[in-house]
């Protein structure tokens, strides 16, 4: 069983997990940036070398190629959307907990954990999906050397006018596929992790900065060991001229599964797990250092 503060405040949930959820993005983003371009280079002609041949070799180029600037580029979009997004996170993961109650002090089991981490999937999706797709478009266009946007907002505006909100939304069932199972995987191992590194007789609230981070890391890893693939699928999919996939991430899986195998869907892992640990980390602990702070100067909020 697994114990859980109760009861949820949606305000403090909005701007503890904003605040959580700006850390995320700064820590994190210089790595993700690697993850895509990783994810979403083109096949090397035969007899030629691909143009990235691993995690520090992507890393080492557009280090020296377009500076630490390099490294954040997109990053705007994660940073407008991660506010709203992570107060809908983690009040989705709230809510999903609430609504399994009988009573307040009710105490879920992990899976109940879990089903209500998915709910949170579902919510932040609204908001994740064209910031994913923007943040995309803008990471791989400076390793192509092309420059069609001139940051998140032109991005937003010229997908917009080609093809709509459907344009602006591409890629929101991987982005679904994605986050659903892999929302349910972070917060129950966060709470697995939390009630573990708990001392007998002590409140999970009392945990120290240390062990909230290594909870909060792991948590972050074990979320991308569920949602790598679907992202590969996502990045690919979201970053594709119109119409080069016509049902979807259907084609994107067998066009990846035919020309590079299974190993494919596993692009970016090296990346992708180097950011897990320290980007998550940071978010839970921003989380429930902006939620202490809250509960000291506004107790009745």
């Amino acid at each position: 069983m697994a114990e859980q503060p109760q009861p949820i405040s949606p305000v403090k949930n909005f701007f503890a997990g904003g605040f959580g959820g700006v850390c995320l993005v700064f820590v994190g983003h210089p790595l993700d940036t690697i993850k895509v371009r990783l994810q979403t280079q083109p096949k090397p002609q035969p007899g030629q070398p691909p143009l990235y041949s691993g995690t520090f070799d992507c890393f080492r180029k557009t280090l020296v190629g377009e500076g630490v600037r390099g490294l954040y580029r997109g990053m705007a979009a994660p940073i407008i959307g991660v506010t709203p997004m992570f107060a809908v996170c983690f009040f989705g993961f709230g809510l999903g907990k609430r609504l399994q109650q009988r009573k307040p002090d009710d105490v879920l089991t992990y899976p109940q954990l879990f089903a209500a981490g998915m709910l949170s999937g579902v919510f932040t999706t609204v908001i994740m999906a064209p910031g994913e797709r923007i943040k995309c478009l803008l990471q791989i266009q400076a390793a192509t050397g092309e420059t069609k946007y001139n940051g998140s907002l032109d991005c937003a505006k010229q997908l917009y006018r080609e093809a709509g909100i459907r344009g602006v939304y591409k890629g929101t069932v991987l982005t679904l596929m994605r986050d659903v199972p892999a929302s349910g995987m972070y917060f129950m191992t966060y709470e697995w992790l939390k009630n573990i590194l708990t001392p007998e007789g002590r409140s999970v609230s009392d945990l120290s900065a240390a062990r909230i981070l290594f909870a909060g890391g792991l948590a972050g890893i074990f979320n991308w060991a569920v949602a790598i693939p679907p992202d590969v699928l996502k990045s690919r999919f979201q970053t594709a001229p119109p119409g080069k996939y016509p049902n979807g991430f259907r084609d994107v899986l067998r066009e990846l599964i035919r020309e590079e195998g299974v190993a494919s869907l596993y692009k970016g892992f090296t990346a992708v797990m180097i950011r897990a640990f320290p980007a998550n980390a940071a978010c839970f602990l921003g989380f429930e250092v902006a939620m202490k702070f809250l509960n000291w100067v506004a107790p009745g909020l």
